[in-house]
């Protein structure tokens, strides 16, 4: 039987800890180069070559895009390290052939044309307007507050209104980051078979219509802010035609009233706990007794083990006054507003959809 790590040594003291490993820190600390390689086959589509080609060197792959093969055979090589593309063993002895690199299930999703495709996401997520603020973390953390202002001379919102071009990439992007989330929600969660959905800075609608094309029994409410709801993609539905409505406002104000179930989704993220509660008390002051109210968004989870939850909740916080929340936390946030969490609905991916019942409502499960 071997001796537990930690057991006297015939009295000779404690076993000595384990030793660290320099080379995590160290592939932690050049962490930057996985995204820079991410945005490098992104913006040069390497993932849509190698469907078209099938396996292929990075010599060829370079020819293709019009790149360089050394560095492109680095950057492909390094991202292999983590399941984005794989390279294969080259046949023959040693000064054989070139190794070829191969699509992944995750290299797939950098492709252009496919389901939930997370190109242009990854190209958002790559760019300055983000790369940068990572980069200052180590001043960010001395104060509260988000950085962007700090780093760009102007808060994020009104930057991207500034710069059409980051502001087409931003929506793009947050399209990409939806789309799988709307598509699980819709499916997983137990909406009524008849009623009402008001999606609540709803933005463009994806998350009400995908809602409204699985259940055809409910009819929908998208309400934003006038420059979003104008650029709604419910229109382009012929089978949801008189079964939505689009309304603009301002959810601090107030929402539309009479609904069956209030949607939030990447809403609170954005927002200190003060004004969470604000939104909150408007969808309870809106909302009949029996109405349901649902958050999607990330909810961190407990314990040391990764979860994009942890590095949204980084991102929010140096982006916005934003943060991600604990189960707890979102519990806390939702009592003064009069509402009770009932069920945290896992979907699979970053996000979680947290539902709640008026307060008097007993909760489903603790």
């Amino acid at each position: 039987m071997s001796r537990p790590e930690h057991a006297p040594d015939d009295g000779a003291g404690p076993a000595p800890a384990p030793v660290a490993d320099p080379a995590e820190l160290l592939d932690l600390s050049l962490g930057h180069l996985y995204a820079g390689a991410i945005r490098a086959v992104a913006r040069h589509r390497v993932a849509d070559l190698l469907a078209e080609l099938g396996p292929s060197t990075a010599a060829e792959l370079a020819r293709a895009a019009g790149l360089d093969a050394a560095h492109l055979r680095g950057v492909l090589r390094l991202l292999a390290t983590r399941g984005v593309f794989a390279e294969e063993e080259p046949s023959g002895s040693s000064g054989g052939p070139e190794p070829r690199f191969r699509l992944t299930p995750a290299a797939e999703l950098l492709r252009e044309d496919v389901p939930h495709s997370q190109r242009t996401l990854s190209v958002m997520l790559t760019d300055e307007m983000f790369e940068r603020l990572s980069a200052r973390l180590d001043e960010s953390v001395r104060t509260p507050g988000p950085s962007f202002a700090e780093v760009f001379g102007v808060e994020f919102f009104p930057y991207l209104m500034a710069n059409p071009e980051k502001g087409e990439l931003f929506d793009l992007g947050m399209t990409s980051f939806a789309a799988p989330v709307d598509e699980a929600v819709a499916e997983l969660f137990p909406w009524p078979e008849r009623g009402t959905v008001v999606d609540v800075g709803g933005g463009r609608g994806g998350l009400l219509r995908a809602v409204l094309r699985r259940h055809a029994g409910l009819t929908g409410v998208l309400f934003d802010r006038p420059d979003a709801v104008g650029r709604h993609l419910l229109g382009d539905e012929p089978e949801l035609e008189g079964r939505w409505r689009a309304e603009s406002g301002d959810f601090f104000d107030g929402v539309p009233g009479g609904g069956d179930v209030y949607v939030l989704k990447h809403v609170l993220h954005d927002w200190p706990d003060e004004d969470c509660l604000r939104i909150l008390r408007a969808c309870r002051a809106a909302a009949p007794e029996d109405a349901r109210l649902l958050v999607v968004d990330s909810v961190i989870p407990p314990g040391n083990a990764p979860h994009p939850a942890k590095s949204l909740d980084v991102l929010m916080a140096a982006l916005l006054e934003g943060r991600e929340r604990t189960r707890e936390e979102f519990a806390a946030l939702l009592a003064p507003a009069g509402f009770r969490l009932r069920h945290v609905h896992d979907t699979g991916l970053f996000a979680s959809a947290v539902e709640a019942v008026a307060a008097r409502v007993p909760p489903a499960d603790a």
